[in-house]
């Protein structure tokens, strides 16, 4: 595996490039500071969903001589072939034995083709597209050139500046995912920004997404000056503003995506048909991006409701995967009956893994992604998901992040999601440091994420 060591741009590179770029519009008044993430360790079900199958299109041509006609036929075989040039020893495509100091083909940069894997209805693909491209089967490269940013990004929380927090190594910042036959684009906020001029993005879901808004943020935030970048809140969704392009990142808090109220006797209660109350925030946005798993997978230890309500039925048990099912349906309703696929797009995010115990794993001290996963497993939420989704309407792309991130064990805050001083205290007062194992540090594996989310927009 080859260290890339690409120079970035330099200040002075990204501010003549941005006022190039960018048009002055008047802009209402935000405040700046950013409140503490809704952070709930909890646990979850661990999995990585297998890849998908993609179709390259057809086209006509001349009838070519039967020397060029194998020939072409012999590389589109090679290049179609997610494990072609792979020494691999796993259901997934992911080398054995390689570490951070391994060689790596010097052809294979050349020969890529940045590309994205595009949706069922196709209104996700790039222009340049000659071949799809399966961004679930590839491998972790170690490159030089990440991070994209660094752990002093304002927009970061306390809890995933794991540098801050005293975490020792950083070479978990530096990798970035290599499918197989193509590559992810390396993340350009100026381009990112002028696509972006007068749209609204919105993240919708749980911590985890919070966790990526806030990577998309700092990946962005960078190239515009000070005092042209704002952050404003409306009941629980929050806006990053870059005020020259009259664009707007938001999150939406919502992690059941359907409605949980309090009812009588203060018992919490989980509607699964009902919705408008946390999708009035969705209406009027350019791009959508949903995850919703985590909180459906919780031990009843650790549930947030007392009760599941359809219509005016009340069950106090249901099957956690059923339930989801319904909630997921709810929301696939909403989506085909209040948005136009003209004027929206809607992406949903697969499950992000947890690196957890109870799933026999850890995080704490893990330096390095893993080369390979032993078996493939698909988790029920992902089953779900893809069930749900094929039978809407409007056309929803599924970014499936699950199999890829979960090689990624080391990219965890674990011990580090709280400051050295929080943790000297809680040693005096002899109470135990959880481990985080399910948020992502930061710079880190949700930067990846959204390099795979900028190209399919």
């Amino acid at each position: 595996m080859e260290r890339h060591n690409h120079k970035p741009p330099t200040q002075q590179t990204h501010f003549i490039k941005y006022l190039l770029l960018s048009l002055t519009t008047p802009h209402s008044k935000f405040i700046s500071p950013l409140p503490s993430p809704p952070y709930k360790l909890q646990p979850t079900i661990y999995g990585v969903q297998c890849t998908s199958k993609n179709m390259a299109a057809a086209e006509t041509s001349k009838p070519l001589p039967f020397f060029f006609t194998i020939l072409i036929i012999t590389s589109t075989t090679i290049l179609l072939s997610p494990l072609s040039g792979a020494n691999s020893s796993s259901e997934f495509g992911i080398e054995d034995g390689w570490s951070a100091s391994s060689g790596m083909n010097k052809n294979e940069e050349a020969d890529d083709v940045n590309i994205v894997q595009t949706s069922r209805h196709g209104f996700f693909s790039s222009a340049s597209t000659k071949r799809a491209c399966d961004f679930t089967s590839g491998r972790w490269v170690y490159d030089q050139s990440y991070p994209l940013y660094d752990s002093n990004c304002p927009y970061l929380t306390t809890a995933v500046t794991c540098q801050k927090n005293g975490r020792p190594d950083s070479d978990y910042q530096k990798w970035r995912w290599k499918p197989h036959g193509c590559s992810v684009p390396r993340f350009d906020a100026l381009k990112f920004l002028g696509k972006m001029r007068r749209k609204r993005v919105m993240l919708v879901g749980d911590s985890i997404m919070r966790n990526q808004w806030e990577s998309l943020v700092c990946l962005v935030q960078g190239v515009i000056p000070t005092g042209r970048k704002l952050v404003s809140y409306d009941g629980p969704s929050m806006a990053f503003h870059a005020m020259d392009y009259d664009a707007t990142i938001e999150f939406s808090w919502a992690p059941l995506l359907v409605e949980l109220k309090k009812g009588s006797g203060n018992k919490r209660i989980l509607h699964l048909d009902m919705i408008e109350e946390n999708a009035r925030y969705w209406r009027n946005v350019d791009f959508l991006v949903f995850d919703s798993a985590h909180w459906w997978t919780h031990s009843e230890a650790w549930s947030s409701w007392d009760y599941y309500m359809v219509g005016k039925t009340m069950y106090q048990k249901m099957n956690p995967m059923v339930a989801y099912q319904k909630g997921l349906t709810t929301w696939a309703k909403w989506i085909d009956l209040n948005l136009d696929p003209s004027k929206t797009k809607v992406v949903f995010r697969t499950m992000s893994p947890r690196h957890n115990r109870e799933n026999g794993w850890k995080c704490y001290k893990q330096k390095k992604p893993l080369p390979y996963m032993s078996h493939r497993h698909v988790p029920e939420p992902v089953v779900v998901v893809k069930e749900v989704v094929k039978k809407m309407r409007f056309p929803v792309y599924l970014q499936d992040i699950t199999s890829m991130s979960a090689l990624r064990r080391d990219g965890h805050p674990s011990v580090y999601r709280i400051t050295q001083e929080e943790k000297n205290k809680k040693k005096r007062l002899q109470k135990d440091i959880s481990s985080d194992c399910s948020h992502w540090c930061l710079p880190g594996v949700p930067d990846i994420w959204n390099e795979m989310l900028a190209s399919l927009m």
